[in-house]
This record gives C-alpha cells, structure tokens and sequence, in this order.
C-alpha cells in the first residue's frame, strides 16, 4: 500500500509530505494554478512534522535571503529581484498575452528600451495609455508575488508598478518622458522564462 502524502501550503508554495525510502520527506512545489512544474526546496526530519517544519524554516531563510540581497535601483529608489525571483515569478503569475509580448519586446531592445508608440504596437494596443497600464499591471502582478512594495514615482506620471520592472531612459526634449528599459535582472529572466 502506497504511503499517503500530506499536502499543504506554505507562503506562496504547495508543500507536499510523506515517508519516502524509510525516512520523512516535506518538498516545497509552485502552488498552483500555475504551469511552472519544479521542486523548489526540501527537508528531511525524524517525523513527518519535523520535516515539514524544516524545509518552512529553509523557505524562510530563502526567503530572507533573497531580500536582502535585492539591489537597490540608483533611479528608482526600488529594490531589485534577482533574476531567478524574476524567473520564478514571471513561471507563476499570469500574464496576459499583450504584456507577455510588451516584456518580451523590451528584453530584446536591450539597453536603448522602446518608446511608448512602440510598446503600444508590441502589444497589439491602440493606446498607449492602455499599454502604459497593462505594463504596470504586469509589475503588480509580479511584485505581489514577490512580496515587494511597489511605489509610484512622485515626480512622473508613472503608474505604481511600471517602475518595478524598468526605468525611464533619458527623454530626449521636454515632450518626451524618455524609453522605457526593462531591469537587467528582469531583462535576462525574460529572456530566459519566456
């Protein structure tokens, strides 16, 4: 008779526990809905709880971990995923197609970003305005996965998430608020995910 696996959750991750091979075994997994698939930590104890509760305190300090290794973005003031955070959240949140294809066009225009106008068009919008949003949404989407505080530029027309996943290049004369640049970490997470 097979073992019964316990299943449950911790933070943003499905924990999965059981006796494998003789001994406990508690295994952190994407929680789902999601189509990311992948073991992202495990622990082994005496017991199944002791298992359970050492791979939580191995996600916490993970966790830690990351944080407190994020840079700290000189123009924004924000601080900046690694690029397997950003790799990891852009395997769980969904996205929507336009925003899919607006990261995927700014990964590509590397350091020089893309105006507005071209955004809009990567995307399939009309408006740049809706492209604007549907950009920031994707950074609160991520973001929030993440657990990180996203802020709006107070001196810009920014949205509150646009500046989590880039910046604003210099403008070029005072009608244009300059391309937008993806981060170097999300560049090459996107890149790498999509």
């Amino acid at each position: 008779m097979p073992a019964a696996i316990l299943v449950g959750e911790h933070g943003r991750y499905q924990i999965k526990s059981g006796r494998l091979a003789g001994e406990y075994v508690a295994r952190a997994f994407p929680k789902p809905p999601t189509n990311a698939r992948g073991l992202i930590a495990e622990a082994r104890g005496a017991t199944e709880k002791a298992a359970i509760t050492a791979l939580h305190k191995a996600i916490d300090a993970r966790e830690t971990r990351r944080t407190e290794e994020r840079r700290i973005d000189p123009r924004t003031g924000s601080a900046i995923p690694s690029i397997d955070e950003y790799i990891e959240a852009i395997g769980q949140v969904t996205l929507s197609h336009p925003q899919r294809a607006m990261l995927i066009a700014l990964s590509l225009a590397d350091g020089d970003g893309l105006t507005e106008h071209r955004m809009a068009n990567a995307a399939g919008y009309k408006s740049q305005t809706s492209a604007h949003r549907s950009f920031a949404g994707a950074g609160l989407l991520i973001a929030n996965y993440l657990s990180v505080e996203t802020t709006a530029d107070g001196s810009s027309s920014d949205p509150e998430g646009a500046l989590f996943l880039g910046f604003r290049g210099e403008p070029r004369n005072e009608e244009d608020p300059g391309n937008w640049i993806l981060h170097p970490e999300l560049r090459d997470a996107v890149r790498f995910a999509l």
